[in-house]
């Protein structure tokens, strides 16, 4: 008999082991600060998914060199299940050339990406341009009087404009920040000439007449932002770098937890209330789930390396 009750057990052990899961409040790292898109889309999907695993879902902003101190702490946490990380590409394939991560694009396990977004330049109404050649005419004209802020050195926006400034021989101060929540009050209190980062994080003072987007970094023009134009227009399609988000887990998490968390969050990225909002914050939306997802960020990692090694930003891992 005592043996019959321990097969039991032991039958009955991951079905109570994969219902008690999760046992307390499950943790979704932002590595940036408050009020950009990454920390916009993160809430939406812990807002969605609710009390729907059983336990609340905590959103926790941890900013820092490029989103990298973030991202290791996710990659560091004990995977249970309980912590993951919504993210920009930033941290995941840029900043760990640049800022000499610990992690690479395979110390975690890509969850699925919600869409991606233009970067923009964008320079305030009294500045003497109205179109992109004017722009850079007006840039070239005037080598390193102006200055644009990104969303932090080494980053995937930083990586990829320097490529394209150095191509069009465009001569600026570059100025460091850590995300739109950063970048945009600095570039409305006049503190630089030009916002740079993604649409989603100017796209309120753009639709306000505070900002007109004049280089778009996407190939394709922009249906919003019609000032502008993207780098198809110059020739320069190839020179393309986007922004995405997506959500990652720590490397070793049990299949069966992965699977509720996947199921569980993969449906509210799917609802119409959360493709409204991406789009919304002029975002295409775009799911990239699973394998797909994980690609693309190591196709991503190996160019951005290239670039940042062909720039002399590459840093040896800490």
């Amino acid at each position: 008999m005592f043996r019959i009750l321990l097969g039991l057990v032991a039958l009955l052990s991951p079905a109570m082991a994969q219902s008690n899961f999760p046992d307390r409040p499950i943790r979704i790292v932002v590595p940036i600060n408050p009020g950009g898109g990454t920390d916009i889309f993160a809430r939406a999907l812990a807002e969605i998914v609710g009390n729907s695993l059983g336990q609340p879902i905590i959103t926790e902003n941890r900013p820092g060199a490029s989103g990298t101190i973030g991202v290791q702490h996710i990659v560091d946490s004990r995977p249970d299940g309980h912590t993951l990380g919504f993210i920009w590409n930033t941290p995941l394939t840029a900043a760990p050339h640049t800022l000499g991560a610990r992690y690479t694009a395979e110390s975690f396990t890509p969850v699925f990406s919600v869409g991606y977004s233009a970067y923009a330049l964008c320079a305030r109404p009294d500045f003497p341009a109205n179109s992109l050649p004017e722009m850079i005419a007006r840039v070239q004209a005037n080598p390193n009087e102006y200055s644009w802020g990104n969303e932090g050195l080494g980053g995937a926006m930083h990586l990829g404009v320097e490529r394209i400034l150095r191509r069009l021989n465009m001569q600026m101060t570059t100025v460091p920040f850590q995300g739109a929540g950063q970048t945009l009050p600095a570039f409305l209190g006049g503190h630089i000439t030009f916002y740079g980062g993604s649409v989603v994080g100017v796209i309120g003072a753009a639709r306000a007449g505070q900002a007109k987007c004049l280089m778009l970094t996407t190939a394709e023009d922009h249906p919003v932002m019609t000032q502008g134009a993207g780098l198809a227009s110059l020739g320069l399609a190839d020179h393309a770098i986007t922004i995405w988000w997506g959500l990652i887990a720590p490397n070793g998490v049990p299949a069966d937890r992965m699977a509720r968390l996947n199921d569980a969050f993969l449906a509210a990225a799917r609802t119409p209330r959360f493709r409204e909002l991406v789009e919304s914050q002029g975002a295409t939306y775009a799911l990239r789930v699973g394998s797909e997802m994980g690609d693309a960020t190591r196709a991503e990692y190996e160019a951005l390396g290239a670039v940042a090694r062909e720039l002399g930003l590459a840093r040896p891992a800490r």
